[in-house]
């Protein structure tokens, strides 16, 4: 989500898998590496990035950008990109995705260390089991998937319960519980939108899907900085050379990189191996938090990481053994 962009719809994505020779595996080292470093580092580039930028206005200008280079591609390889009557099932699922999903995540940041928001969005894959209907019957059904949820929930009370705390005896609510409420918010928004793109399937291909929900994402993101004044006075000159660079690096990394391995990897390897990237990407959002921008995590936060990730982990091997390949 986090620093992440849109996923295409598994069911697309599973009909389009070729008959054909296997990947080198160096291929598929490199795209493992980008899900899981690319898309784990940019917590901290947004972090980065909102030395320089407003939040609505540092999102609107990401995926402006991605969403353009989408389409040239689209231009360049001759594919389609009109979406006809579908175009609303391409908003709906830009709009939780990006807009709430990943603008929640940017919220956050400006109050929230970037290590705190990765161990908190790493809470989403446990929603998506809550969250996907269909799927009840076989996800609770197993012991190792209900103490996943139960882990999950623990990890999360462990991470936030001395913040609670001290927001339940203050007589105001501060920036950082409203950037809890906001982060809240992300953690039903993204699975709510990946699991309503993977029942609700567009007739375009991954490259158009996607650019149409970064477009609408950039949208949302700007129409929102406008009504906050973001540009008003904006003064260009005066963003840090590293916030630039930031901003570069969502687009071209985070935004087309990544998301591009993803949705190549999910055609190649089993959907349950990929999604190893959401246990994964916090480690690496730590580490970076940490060590490059100096972030201290006390006890409590190690403790909920570590409960967390190992809630995903369960919920990750009861898949495996409930579903084929």
């Amino acid at each position: 989500m986090c620093g992440a962009t849109t996923p295409a719809t598994e069911s697309v994505l599973c009909s389009r898998v070729q008959a054909s020779s296997p990947p080198s595996r160096i291929k598929v080292y490199l795209a493992f590496a980008a899900i899981y470093i690319i898309w784990g580092s940019t917590y901290f580039a947004i972090r980065e990035a909102l030395l320089g930028f407003p939040p609505f206005m540092l999102g609107g200008l990401r995926f402006a950008m991605a969403s353009m280079v989408m389409f040239a591609w689209c231009g360049l390889k001759a594919i389609p990109v009109r979406a006809g009557n579908a175009f609303w099932k391409v908003f709906v699922v830009g709009f939780l995705l990006l807009f709430a999903g990943n603008g929640a995540v940017v919220w956050a940041q400006q109050t929230l260390p970037s290590g705190v928001v990765a161990i908190t969005i790493a809470v989403a894959p446990l929603m998506f089991t809550l969250l996907d209907k269909p799927q009840w019957g076989v996800n609770f059904r197993s012991p190792a998937t209900l103490w996943g949820i139960g882990a999950g929930i623990f990890g999360v009370w462990l991470l936030f319960s001395e913040r609670l705390n001290a927001q339940l005896t203050a007589t105001e609510a501060s920036p950082e519980l409203v950037a809890l409420l906001v982060l809240t918010i992300g953690i039903l928004a993204w699975p709510a939108g990946s699991l309503y793109a993977k029942y609700n399937p567009v007739p375009l291909a991954n490259t158009a899907s996607s650019g149409w929900q970064m477009a609408v994402g950039a949208v949302c993101f700007l129409a929102v900085s406008v009504a906050r004044g973001e540009w008003n006075g904006f003064d260009w000159s005066a963003v840090p050379p590293r916030a630039w660079i930031a901003e570069g690096y969502l687009v071209v990394f985070g935004s087309i990189i990544g998301f591009s391995s993803y949705v190549w990897l999910l055609q190649v390897r089993p959907a349950t191996q990929v999604s190893t990237y959401a246990y994964v990407n916090p480690v690496v959002a730590v580490l970076l938090g940490t060590y490059l921008g100096n972030e201290v995590l006390n006890w409590r936060e190690i403790a909920g990481l570590a409960v967390i990730l190992g809630g995903v982990l369960l919920i990750n091997l009861a898949k495996y053994r409930t579903r084929p390949g």
